[in-house]
This record gives structure tokens, sequence and C-alpha cells, in this order.
């Protein structure tokens, strides 16, 4: 750190990584960190939506990890759970793919039908 600025950006990185994991939003996303999940390139897939949610100030949804979610074939798997408790499950997801579900699923209430497990098995 060089100046007072970097730390101001610094403090609001953090911050806004901290009211990421707030209980109370609309949404809940949860992306499978299990070792099955990280070899499939779920760190990746976290750190893309982390980054975008950021980058974008989306203030309506809680970003979080879990362990095994019991699919293992078809990992990085991202859940997005609402207020009520409905999921959607998305799988084979890709650091872009979870950009697009984040901006679609959680900015605009839209679910991305293509990348879910329901079409994934079609």
């Amino acid at each position: 750190m060089k100046s007072i600025a970097d730390l101001k950006k610094l403090r609001d990185q953090a911050k806004s990584m901290v009211e990421m994991r707030d209980a109370n939003k609309e949404y809940r996303v949860v992306v499978g960190m299990a070792t099955c999940g990280i070899a499939a390139g779920a760190k990746p897939v976290l750190n893309a939506l982390v980054e975008e949610a950021a980058n974008a100030k989306v203030t309506n949804a809680n970003i979080t990890q879990t362990g095994c979610i019991g699919m293992c074939t078809l990992e990085p798997i991202v859940e997005i759970y609402n207020r009520e408790g409905k999921k959607t499950t998305y799988v084979k997801v890709t650091p872009e793919t979870a950009v697009e579900i984040l901006h679609s699923h959680v900015m605009e209430g839209k679910v991305l039908e293509e990348y879910t497990i329901a079409n994934y098995k079609k």
C-alpha cells in the first residue's frame, strides 16, 4: 500500500466481501467446493462469482461455498436458493457461465434453463 486511497480501496473490497455473507438476502448462491468440485474447476467459478458480484455491486445475494453436493460427475455445481428455499441447480459451470448465471438469475430473476440439472438430464 502506498496511499490512503489504496487502504480505502482495500477496506471497501473487504466490506463488500463481508456483505456478501449476509443471510438476509433475496438469494443464496452456493458453490460446491469439495475435492471433486475443486478438481473440476469450482475455485475459478467461485472467484468469478465473487469478483463479478463485487464489480456489479450485487446487493441481493449471499455467495458462499459448501462441501460435497453429491453429484461429482456434474461438477462444478452452483446452487441458487431463493428466500423461500426453492433451489435451482446449475451443473458443469465454468467461470464464464457463472457470470452469466449471476447476471440473469440473481440480478434479473431469470433462470438459465440451459445450464440447469433438469436440462442436463434431457
